[in-house]
């Protein structure tokens, strides 16, 4: 005999699963203090290094927002600007991927800096 219960929570399990990963990347309380930069910085700043960051992937990027995909890339950039001691980042680059003409990815490029301000 089939057992609709059982179906159901597996239904519902999968259907959260796959909803979870639609949400933007979370900031990390640390990575609050890292500032974005609309240009270059000037000599109060040491350069510490570059990150990679993204959000989304084939699958779940199909159902997530462009909006949170942005989100979630940028602060995948500031944690780990913040994991190395940064307070500053200088977004390089922000490349979406596209499946089937639909934004699936984005991925963001960033030169972190400590900054005396």
């Amino acid at each position: 005999m089939f057992k609709w219960g059982l179906f159901m929570r597996l239904i519902l399990l999968t259907a959260l699963i796959t909803l979870s990963g639609c949400a933007a990347t979370e900031l990390r309380p640390d990575a609050q203090r890292v500032r974005i930069l609309t240009s270059p910085p000037n000599s109060d700043c040491k350069q510490l290094g570059d990150v990679t960051g993204g959000q989304g992937n084939f699958f779940t990027g199909y159902y997530t927002s462009n909006s949170n995909l942005q989100t979630g890339a940028i602060n995948d950039l500031k944690n780990q600007a913040a994991a190395m001691g940064g307070n500053a980042l200088l977004i390089l680059s922000n490349t979406p991927g596209l499946y089937s003409g639909t934004q699936t990815t984005l991925t963001a490029t960033g030169a972190v800096f400590t900054c005396k301000n």
